[in-house]
């Protein structure tokens, strides 16, 4: 339970690193699929933003970690986001109950 009652810190710690990842990636697929789709661009002219947003650009080992990492960071950022959020809803009701806020 002392694991969980430190995801706020261990949350604040990570969330610088996984964004810049998680933020390219999300940059690149977005516009690789507009490019693509809306704007007309072949898939050759665009492979450039898909080789970014899949780390190919790291080879293939780096690659793999490259998605796994933010396969993982993603999934750390919503279980700690939710967890910090459920803390905070279950304070609001507390708190609009008529108890103490300490």
């Amino acid at each position: 339970m002392n694991f969980f009652s430190n995801s706020r810190q261990f949350h604040k710690a990570l969330a610088p690193w996984i964004f810049l990842p998680l933020f390219l990636s999300s940059i690149t697929g977005l516009f690789y699929r507009v490019s693509k789709d809306l704007l007309g661009y072949s898939r050759d002219q665009v492979h450039w933003l898909m080789a970014i947003h899949e780390g190919e650009w790291l080879g293939d080992n780096g690659e793999l970690i490259y998605v796994l990492l933010n396969s993982l960071g993603v999934l750390w950022m919503l279980i700690t986001g939710f967890q910090m959020f459920s803390k905070t809803i279950s304070f609001t009701k507390k708190v609009t109950k008529g108890e103490s806020k300490g």
